[in-house]
């Protein structure tokens, strides 16, 4: 790993840990507000504010664990790890939200009374943190599928507090404590949506699915647009790890030296970077040997593995 890999990842790992101690550090004050309330959205939030800590903390650890050196049982070290925190993350996210819609119905049966006062104040206390994180690791949770899914979490506990707020404006207004649950059913639903996503995404990539993102069918057309390359089949796109796509294919090539294959190999490998961002290739040529316009021909394929990473 460079430097600059590195040293970025010490700074995600020191913004992590300060979001994971105020995210805990509020959970206690908001859950107190919420039993005192007795409001299910402001307890439901609370309990997602461990969620999020425990996603912060997942998010952190994956990142030390990545940075892991490869062994004999892992030739690929521990980069796969990321993808596997963001789905018990999302899987966790999704769990969380059933129980709440459990306990939400059972409110719209027999509604209580909740202090609509306190749940204004632990709201928009909550509103301020959770946005703040949220724009806080932003950047970083478009690069990283394993981050992005702990931002989620963040940015649902954000709306939900912003939904509240007006749940508690709302009962203030009208006297009626209906609204505590609405806010929990409706915020219940948009993590299940946002969830969605996240485990559509690392369920594909535990697959061995294509990354999101990237075309095969581009790839390959890219690839065969190359001078010097008459073919490409065998084509596999892959992730080794957040935001780090692998591939493999075999090219066919005309009948050319070993210099001219490598010069080949570094143009594929610069065009694949800077295009696709994979940076992890394996590439194997196979050698045509007659004019590919002859339709009587049938080549023989010779191979020469090449791999760069």
């Amino acid at each position: 790993m460079s430097h600059e890999a590195t040293h970025h990842r010490a700074a995600l790992s020191r913004k992590l840990g300060i979001a994971t101690a105020l995210t805990l550090l509020f959970f206690g004050v908001e859950l107190g507000i919420g039993i005192y309330a007795n409001s299910l959205a402001l307890i439901g939030d609370a309990f997602h504010n461990v969620t999020d800590a425990i996603a912060l903390l997942l998010a952190m650890f994956v990142i030390h664990l990545e940075r892991r050196p490869p062994t004999r049982g892992k030739t690929y070290g521990y980069q796969k790890a990321g993808i596997l925190a963001a789905f018990v993350n999302a899987a966790m996210l999704v769990g969380i939200t059933a129980y709440l819609l459990l306990e939400a119905w059972d409110r719209f049966r027999q509604p209580e009374t909740v202090d609509s006062f306190w749940m204004l104040i632990a709201a928009g206390l909550a509103l301020i943190m959770n946005g703040t994180i949220t724009m806080w690791l932003r950047r970083e949770g478009r690069r990283d599928v394993n981050v992005r899914s702990a931002v989620i979490h963040l940015f649902g506990d954000a709306l939900a507090s912003a939904g509240v707020i007006v749940g508690a404006i709302l009962i203030r207004i009208t006297g009626s404590p209906i609204y505590d649950p609405v806010v929990s059913v409706l915020f219940g639903l948009l993590i299940l949506v946002s969830s969605y996503g996240i485990l559509r995404e690392t369920i594909n990539l535990l697959l061995e699915g294509t990354p999101s993102g990237i075309d095969p069918v581009a790839v390959t057309q890219d690839l065969a647009a190359e001078p010097g390359v008459y073919g490409v089949h065998h084509l596999h796109i892959w992730a080794l790890g957040p935001s780090r796509p692998a591939l493999s294919c075999h090219l066919m090539l005309g009948d050319v030296t070993l210099k001219s294959a490598g010069e080949v190999l570094a143009r594929i490998t610069t065009m694949l970077a800077d295009r696709y961002d994979i940076v992890h290739t394996t590439i194997q040529f196979e050698y045509v040997g007659c004019a590919i316009d002859d339709p009587l021909c049938v080549p023989e394929p010779q191979a020469v593995g090449a791999e760069r990473s």
